[in-house]
């Protein structure tokens, strides 16, 4: 069957801010205006001439339902702007790429608006199932002596919180928190904590480099209700060492885990949309064209060992296009811990995963590091889930497009046991 092809003509994002003791002021749907006005301001059309916005996240606020409805009705002056919620845990930004993308080249749409957002920092503290029995029971007791009889079964442990974020960040089926996973690939892939450490310092060195170079064109600046501002990404450490990572302890596997806080990706609140347009629609607007979306495709595996999804999903999206690793210029795979990207290298080029788990006749190939993540990634930037897929697309076509370069795959592991890649050509 036939398609249209589909052209990102533009993105932004806001600077990933990191969580701090309490949560940061501004919501999921708050990051999505602040990256999504200034983006429609700069475009020779209105809001309203979008056939429809697509929006990924994991958790927005309980006022915030159907948060891509939420977000256009603030930045529309008319009623008329069409909008969708996608949620793919970790990649829920590159499922709102896709999902638009396929509208564009079924003919069905023209012009979208898609991405992510996310307020990690704001997942909310839950009552216990027992406190809540506790609450029903006193609301339904009949009478004064009854009242007091269910207040007397009221205990202090009751009133302890439950962190939803952590609730989150583990797999049910498995048993298993997404740091359990990386220790695992760890631990399958003989990764040391030293070689973790080096990738983690590269993320943070890499990063600062590309703020000072001014590569990040991408991010708007991010204003609070405060008037504070922040215009790049909090969580990038200039000062980081391996020295400094070396004394950090692990937290998933107490006592004698690899993976620390300082090789895994920040808890983190931002934002990032990209605008889709058909070939119509760009002769239309005179748009410029960043690249051409060629092909995504998604995965799933074993939950345990979530974070080689990017392996699966990447195989899937070669086989499809004919290509091979030689043939993409560059590279962003998400880093939700440096064990995770480093599994994910090594999986590439083993022999034995490749046939057994791909079903390939050989390894896909090598990525060479320079070629990879050439700005830092979520180790220095953050990963607020809902955001980061759309982040990685609009970063790796501004890599390309600095370098002269024509094709590069954005891809992401998924908590649950699933990995996405896409491929983009300029």
């Amino acid at each position: 069957m036939k398609t249209n092809p589909v052209y990102i003509v533009d993105g932004l994002r806001t600077p990933f801010v990191k969580a701090a003791a309490k949560p940061n002021p501004l919501s999921a749907s708050d990051l999505a205006v602040a990256a999504t006005r200034p983006l429609l301001a700069r475009q020779p059309f209105e809001a309203e001439n979008l056939d429809e916005m697509v929006v990924g996240c994991v958790a927005p606020a309980a006022h915030e339902v159907n948060i891509a409805r939420f977000i256009a009705l603030r930045i529309s002056e008319k009623p008329t702007l069409k909008a969708w919620t996608v949620q793919r845990n970790c990649a829920s930004g590159l499922q709102a790429i896709d999902a638009a993308a396929i509208n564009i080249a079924s003919g069905r749409h023209n012009l979208t608006l898609a991405g992510g957002t996310e307020a990690m920092s704001r997942t909310p503290l839950i009552l216990q199932d027992a406190m809540v029995d506790w609450l029903s029971e006193l609301g339904s007791s009949k009478g004064w002596q009854a009242k007091i009889s269910t207040l007397l079964k009221f205990r202090p442990g009751l009133i302890k919180p439950v962190i939803s974020l952590l609730k989150a960040l583990t797999d049910p089926t498995v048993n298993m928190s997404m740091g359990q996973t990386a220790e695992k690939l760890a631990y399958l892939f003989d990764i040391t904590r030293v070689e973790m450490d080096k990738f983690a310092l590269r993320s943070h060195t890499l990063a600062y480099e590309a703020y000072k170079k001014r590569y990040l064109e991408e991010i708007t600046p991010l204003f609070d209700w405060q008037g504070n501002v922040i215009e790049f990404d909090n969580g990038v450490r200039q000062e980081s060492s391996l020295e400094k990572l070396s004394k950090l302890k692990p937290v998933f596997d107490k006592p004698f885990g690899l993976v620390t806080a300082g090789n895994s990706s920040q808890v983190t609140d931002g934002a990032a949309f990209l605008i889709l347009a058909s070939e119509a629609a760009v002769q239309k607007y005179n748009l410029p064209v960043l690249g051409r979306i060629v092909k995504t495709s998604w995965a799933a595996l074993d939950p345990s060992i979530m974070g080689l999804g990017p392996v699966n999903a990447i195989a899937s999206l070669l086989t499809e296009t004919g290509l091979s690793v030689p043939d993409i210029d560059y590279w962003e795979i998400n880093e939700a811990f440096a064990a995770q990207v480093l599994a994910c290298m090594k999986a590439m080029k083993n022999e034995t995963y490749c046939r057994d788990v791909l079903g390939l006749s050989e390894p896909l190939g090598e990525i060479e590091l320079d070629r990879l993540n050439v700005d830092g990634g979520a180790i220095a930037i953050g990963h607020p889930v809902g955001a980061s897929g759309a982040r990685l697309v609009l970063h790796l076509l501004q890599v390309l497009e600095r370098n002269k370069a024509k094709r590069g795959i954005a891809s992401l592991c998924i908590g649950g046991g699933q990995g996405g890649a896409i491929l983009v050509e300029r």
